[in-house]
């Protein structure tokens, strides 16, 4: 599924989802269709500004799936920035970010690319506040240890939480700009 309403493409829609969403609504913080995780859906023009191009910037972090064992030093080497090619061609030295290794993320739904457990990986969680294009798996993939698994589990204090893949939790106003911790909203 791609975190749009219409495609020129024939592919899964968040139109298709069993919800009656309201007119206007539309996606902020797209995700790509290899990866999954919290999607924000708003009727509210202004969120897309006030989240992402505003002069605060807002957390988002992601469990991340990669091929083999992540060293001591490379492990520093992403907390630390490492440069990434983003659009145009141009080499981007990411800011510093969070990171840590975790353990296997429990009651994660199975994923139709999933390695097997005998393959060597290692799970991350990665809080960045910025999102270039691709960026977690540019980032991952400077260190050679490619993506295999990407979820965003939040944006600031908005969880993804025990939400189903395909389901829709809707928030109260107040309580959505709280929890992203938006100010001046109306």
């Amino acid at each position: 599924m791609v975190s749009q309403f219409i495609s020129p493409d024939n592919v899964g829609l968040l139109g298709d989802l069993d919800y009656d969403f309201p007119e206007g609504i539309h996606a902020i913080g797209r995700l790509d269709n290899q990866s999954e995780g919290l999607l924000i859906l708003t009727t509210n023009k202004k969120v897309t500004k006030l989240l992402f191009q505003g002069e605060t910037a807002h957390k988002r972090t992601y469990l991340v799936r990669v091929r083999n064992i992540v060293s001591a030093d490379s492990l520093g080497q992403l907390r630390n920035g490492v440069t990434i090619r983003i659009k145009g061609g141009i080499d981007y030295v990411t800011p510093p970010c969070e990171i840590d290794i975790i353990a296997q993320p429990v009651n994660l739904p199975q994923h139709q690319l999933e390695l097997r457990d005998y393959v060597a990986h290692t799970w991350l969680s990665i809080t960045l506040n910025e999102g270039k294009y691709h960026q977690v798996r540019k980032m991952v993939s400077a260190i050679n240890h490619p993506c295999k698994r990407l979820i965003r589990v939040s944006i600031e204090d908005l969880e993804l939480g025990s939400l189903a893949p395909g389901a829709v939790k809707e928030i109260e106003e107040t309580e959505f700009f709280s929890r992203l911790k938006i100010r001046n909203w109306n």
